[in-house]
């Protein structure tokens, strides 16, 4: 009977060849308001003084817990394999740098 429920319950997902891809990012922004957090995703390049949102993520306040706790298992997982990471020195980002405010 689970096995049956399991077949139910599943979700067949579909990655087109464009999204697939992906798109390159070195910084996120996030903001949030009660109902929403969003995720913006920027490239900057050095010695370039403007940069653009590459890709935007709208999600629930649930949904952000549950990525950033998917995401901390990940690392956990990546780390055991690997090694750990190592951060870098973070370049400091401009105040006025990206939307203010909530979204």
């Amino acid at each position: 009977m689970s096995n049956i429920n399991q077949q139910q319950e599943q979700i067949n997902i579909e990655l087109d060849e464009k999204i697939a891809e992906g798109i390159y990012s070195n910084l996120a922004i996030i903001n949030h308001s009660s109902s929403e957090f969003v995720l913006d995703f920027v490239s900057i390049m050095p010695g370039i003084p403007k940069a653009k949102v590459k890709s935007r993520i709208v999600l629930t306040p649930q949904h952000a817990k549950r990525l950033l706790k998917a995401i901390g298992e990940n690392i956990h997982r990546f780390e055991v394999a690997h090694g750990e990471i190592k951060e870098t020195e973070q370049v400091p980002i401009p105040l006025n740098f990206g939307p203010a405010g909530q979204a």
